[in-house]
């Protein structure tokens, strides 16, 4: 159970456990496939002129800024770091590094919180199935419970991998249980089963760290937790697969194991970004993922973050996370093709790189910005995508033509206050009409985006939304 009113806050890196940070620190410029015959061209518009004071918010002409609901205690500590999101009917439930929170959001306009959780674990990656909610964390903890501190040394020396709530009560979620993985759980896939009885957890993180005995080198596998949807303190890690192709051979200064995999049932894909190396996965069968394809891009990725299908599967948008999310990448001294994102055509299990494409706002040098957490915005025929860029903002832009993307329309805030040098847009993500944002420091943002466009996308209800478990939603 949560204790009552308990917090804790602790100094912490951006996102990342120490050991993670120093390896991936070492991945810039040494990691992708083969492109095409001719060179992708980078897309880069030109954004609105002017610095912005600190705070100070701009919009493109078609975008505004619905409301703002700031962190509120416990939540509001100086490390208290706002993170994911997940949605369920007219809910949105927020991860934070201290654990997180549940909003009512029948009027978007009004967000009202149902409930806060105080459950500390960096960096509580959440995503939610039925009655069950998953809390991803990556940082060995004194225990698995929601009173745990943290524990310095080994990950052996504490506890780390996936809790598990029951929220069928939202204003009482109820701890249940919790699943131990290796080398921890920086973030998490869902993939219910075809008859609803099972929840799959594809388990993702950094690795590996030297003499530790429960992330041991050279961790070029994921975890698969298997989570019974009745009996959920029975959940446990039913598979350990290796995502990488026969005879690779691993860079030993290269992170191992995965960041992030994107899910999309349906289609019987996934796209697993994995810090040195994209993969396609074939999940037909859940607990036995087959890799089909393993693409790299050593001219322009860094550190491969996540990934987004196309909604008809043809094409996949890779993303780097150049400098791990605390460097500023959107400056002048950053080339356009490198912290952004890279488009791949897809056919077959064959991946063909057609273009680059950045957020084309130069930032301050003391502003962290880079490509981040995204989603599609479900126009039926086109393929259009909303994403954060942490104190980049957010910005919604087109793909429909994969050789030339475009931005369409933003939102960002001015630089942090004088101090503070970690914050922005963690995840940016389209649900039901809205623009749902998680800034690290200010809470709850909600931008709506009128425009010919996107428009059609109001005609699309989702009943639940995971970003990492894609579902199409065409006719």
């Amino acid at each position: 159970m949560v204790p009552d009113g308990e917090t804790v806050i602790t100094a912490r890196s951006a996102g990342w456990t120490a050991a993670a940070m120093t390896a991936l620190l070492v991945l810039a410029g040494c990691t992708a496939a083969p492109g095409p015959a001719a060179k992708p061209t980078p897309a880069r518009s030109q954004g609105a002129p002017g610095a912005l004071a600190v705070g100070e918010v701009r919009t493109s002409k078609n975008v505004k800024l619905v409301t703002n609901v700031p962190p509120a205690k416990p939540f509001d500590g100086e490390e208290s770091w706002g993170t994911d999101l997940a949605f369920q009917g007219d809910h949105v439930f927020v991860g934070n590094y201290e654990g997180f929170t549940i909003y009512d959001i029948r009027d978007p306009a009004k967000p009202v919180t149902v409930s806060q959780v105080v459950c500390p674990g960096g960096q509580n990656d959440i995503s939610v199935s039925g009655d069950l909610l998953f809390l991803s964390i990556d940082e060995p903890r004194s225990d698995e419970s929601c009173a745990s501190e943290e524990a310095p040394g080994q990950p052996d020396e504490g506890w780390e991998g996936v809790r598990i709530f029951d929220i069928k009560d939202r204003a009482k979620p109820r701890y249940v249980s919790s699943v131990a993985t290796a080398c921890g759980s920086h973030t998490h896939t869902t993939i219910p089963s075809d008859d609803g009885k099972t929840v799959y957890l594809y388990v993702s993180s950094p690795g590996p760290i030297p003499d530790s005995k429960s992330c041991a080198p050279p961790h070029e596998t994921i975890s698969i937790v298997e989570v019974p949807v009745a009996a959920p303190t029975s959940a446990k890690v039913v598979a350990e697969p290796m995502v990488f192709e026969k005879g690779h051979k691993r860079d030993e200064t290269v992170a191992g194991g995965c960041h992030d995999i994107t899910a999309y049932p349906e289609k019987d894909l996934a796209a697993a970004a994995c810090f040195g190396d994209g993969v396609l996965l074939d999940i037909s069968d859940p607990v036995r993922p087959k890799v089909l394809r393993q693409i790299r891009d050593e001219e322009n990725f860094s550190l491969w973050h996540s990934a987004t299908f196309s909604d008809d599967a043809s094409k996949i948008v890779f993303t780097d996370e150049l400098g791990g999310g605390g460097t500023a990448t959107c400056d002048k001294a950053t080339p356009v093709t490198k912290g952004g994102n890279a488009i791949y055509d897809l056919k077959g299990d064959k991946l063909t790189l057609r273009s680059y494409f950045k957020m084309p706002r130069e930032q301050a040098k003391g502003e962290n910005c880079v490509a981040h957490n995204a989603s599609l915005i479900p126009v039926e025929g086109k393929d259009i995508m909303v994403q954060a860029w942490y104190q980049g903002g957010v910005s919604i832009w087109d793909f429909t033509d994969s050789a030339k993307p475009k931005e369409i329309g933003f939102f960002e805030r001015g630089p942090l206050k004088e101090g503070d040098s970690f914050g922005g847009s963690w995840s940016a993500y389209y649900y039901n009409g809205y623009i749902y944002s998680s800034d690290i420091t200010h809470g709850l943002d909600v931008i709506a985006i009128d425009d010919p466009l996107t428009d059609p996308a109001g005609q699309v209800r989702m009943e639940d939304f995971n970003v990492q478990t894609q579902r199409s939603y065409r006719k």
